[in-house]
């Protein structure tokens, strides 16, 4: 490589850097010369739209007993975690193949008044008739924190899934006992994170608290060592407290303050944790890899700053080589290929790769990364798919050549860059909703600023999801003639997962709202295409149980479908590990194959299997791993 050439390189790193993501954000806020840049619902951008399939969505909130409704704390200082909302997971909590739902909520800053009935995490048990109970106090859930996302894994190989909530001011992590309640085991699992939560103080001295506060974000359990026991990397995102936050100017004429930009703020690291097997975890972030620093000057005493602004994580293996990769969305700043790689002594590590494998920027600039998620967006050819800040379009890195881990923005060329461009995006992830064996996307979106109409007449701070139908070649947006409004009433969106609760074989959609209720909506498609739903559990010993990082292919009808079964999906939230692949017209399976997670990474396959149908493949004997739980 040329000595220019390297130059060259540098400087367009250095302009992304300059020029991504929030770059000028409170000129951006001010200047009502900015172009609006907003999409209606259901427009492209210089082509005609094609006819999409009648798949309606319905608000069944009420109707299924849901009646969470998220808590921001904010009372008038605007303080940055308040801006963040809260993530919503599935967990299969109690074993009965039927999923449930866990909901984070956050709470009061220290010193304000606490409501009759303080805000707390909420566990909804699905009751198999279309409807939930709430079932937190007996669940030992009715814990109050600042919670913002959490993660779902059986991380003791128990049976029963365990639950990781990333908070402000120190993370929890609850074991599951025997599917019946949960157990905070934080402090002796050694997974908190560092710093404390400063719950004693006034709300004078809360403000003036100076010493930075963990800000946690999304969470992932990763076998990454192969060792068949989950491990755990959390997201933070800035380095914060009440006393930095305010410390820093950020007000606009005829608004006063607004919210402090990321920018504004140094960066943080994330974390691995590795799990020992005995109940306990190990810091092991430096060591492994994950901790991404840039030096400030050239002298041998120039400072070393932390990098990211961790939003989003994604799991996946993006070589093929049987090892777990983590891609990480971050805010403002380049984003992160953790790149899982022998460490030299027997065991594996992260090379932070994002530079050189072309996901670091879009275009050349950092951009206000979100929500993440993976997928299969056509045969043999993955996708990563980042939501980015208003005005900002949706990131789709399109997997180019595995062998040499080269990404390639397509945005454009898939027809998300114009209709996606003017939301503020957050929570984001692919899934089939129409059952044609192709992946569709879904974005939950809303501003963080309740003021933003002063400014920009033509954003809001509600604003609709957005849902695009995969046509095979591009990415088209969905009406709400084609799929009803109940999916697109505006609302200030964060979270989002989808699932199957009502057991009819399509997905249905979960949406969080920041300081608002949840919504659940139901899939009403009567497309009459086919489907297969897998739920998979490893062995326990090789595998860990909940089968993250394994990846099934399913042969059907001349076609094959490669899926993942990742952990965190989205923005702070996980949706379902069942895996539910579309079969369109295809009424005949031919063989499923599952690649198990962990250092063997045996392969098993099956065959005969039926569709319209909900299997549980266990690691083992395939003659006895099949297990149906019922069919459409």
């Amino acid at each position: 490589m040329s000595r220019l050439f390297k130059i060259v390189t540098v400087l367009v790193i250095l302009a992304g850097v300059g020029y991504g993501g929030y770059f000028g954000y409170k000129a951006y806020l001010a200047s009502k010369k900015t172009p609006d840049l907003a999409v209606p619902i259901g427009e492209t951008l210089g082509r005609v739209a094609l006819p999409v399939p009648d798949v309606k969505f319905t608000d069944v909130t009420a109707a299924a007993g849901i009646h969470f409704t998220h808590f921001s704390g904010a009372t008038g200082s605007k303080l940055l975690p308040e801006t963040m909302g809260s993530g919503v997971v599935v967990i299969d909590f109690n074993n009965d193949h039927r999923p449930d739902l866990l909901f984070v909520n956050s709470c009061p800053w220290p010193g304000q008044p606490q409501p009759d009935k303080p805000p707390c995490l909420a566990l909804y048990r699905n009751n198999g008739d279309g409807t939930f109970t709430d079932v937190t106090v007996a669940a030992g859930l009715n814990v109050t924190l600042y919670g913002v996302g959490a993660c779902v894994g059986d991380f003791d190989n128990d049976g029963f899934e365990d639950l990781f909530v990333t908070c402000v001011g120190g993370h929890r992590l609850f074991k599951n006992i025997d599917g019946k309640r949960f157990e905070d085991i934080t402090a002796k699992a050694g997974v908190a994170g560092p710093g404390i939560w400063p719950k004693d103080e006034s709300s004078e001295a809360f403000l003036k608290h100076a010493p930075p506060i963990p800000f946690g974000t999304s969470a992932t359990f990763v076998d990454y060592d192969g060792d068949g026991k989950l491990d755990l990397f959390v997201c933070h995102y800035c380095t914060w407290s009440p006393a930095i936050d305010l410390g820093i100017k950020s007000t606009l004429t005829g608004i006063g303050r607004t919210y402090q930009q990321p920018t504004s703020l140094e960066g943080n690291q994330c974390s691995l944790y590795r799990n020992k097997g005995d109940g306990t975890f190990e810091d092991v972030s430096e060591v492994a890899g994950v901790r991404v620093t840039e030096v400030d000057g050239t002298d041998e005493n120039a400072r070393k700053r932390s990098v990211g602004k961790s939003l989003g994580v994604i799991l996946f293996d993006a070589d093929g080589d049987g090892w777990p990769d983590l891609l990480v969305a971050n805010d403002t700043v380049r984003n992160f290929l953790f790149h899982n790689v022998p460490d030299g002594k027997g065991g594996r590590k992260f090379e932070e790769k994002g530079l050189q494998s072309g996901v670091a920027y879009a275009l050349a600039a950092a951009r206000g990364g979100m929500g993440i998620d993976v997928g299969e967006y056509k045969p043999g050819q993955q996708a990563v798919m980042i939501a980015n800040f208003a005005n900002e379009p949706t990131t789709f890195l399109v997997l180019i050549n595995k062998a040499r881990l080269l990404f390639a923005d397509q945005a454009g060329a898939t027809g998300l860059e114009g209709p996606s461009k003017g939301p503020l995006k957050f929570g984001s992830f692919f899934f089939d909703y129409d059952l044609d064996g192709r992946l569709d996307i879904l974005t939950a979106n809303g501003h963080i600023d309740p003021d933003i109409t002063k400014l920009q007449e033509k954003q809001t701070y509600q604003q609709a999801a957005q849902l695009f139908w995969n046509t095979g070649s591009v990415f088209e947006p969905v009406t709400i003639a084609s799929s009803g409004a109940d999916l697109f009433k505006p609302l200030v969106g964060r979270g989002s997962v989808y699932l199957d609760f009502d057991g009819d074989g399509d997905l249905d959609v979960v949406l969080t709202e920041n300081n608002g209720p949840a919504k659940l909506l139901r899939n009403d498609q009567k497309t009459g295409h086919h489907w297969l739903r897998l739920n998979l559990q490893g062995d326990g010993v090789n595998s860990n149980r909940s089968a993250i990082g394994a990846e099934v292919t399913v042969e059907a009808g001349g076609r094959t479908y490669v899926r993942t079964i990742t952990g965190a999906r989205g923005y702070l939230s996980q949706s379902e590990l069942t895996v539910t692949v579309g079969l369109g017209k295809i009424d005949t399976i031919d063989k499923v194959t599952v690649r198990w997670p962990g250092k063997k990474a045996d392969s098993q396959s099956w065959t005969q299997l039926k569709c319209d149908t909900l299997y549980r493949l266990k690691q083992g004997d395939a003659k006895e791993a099949v297990e149906t739980f019922g069919t459409k």
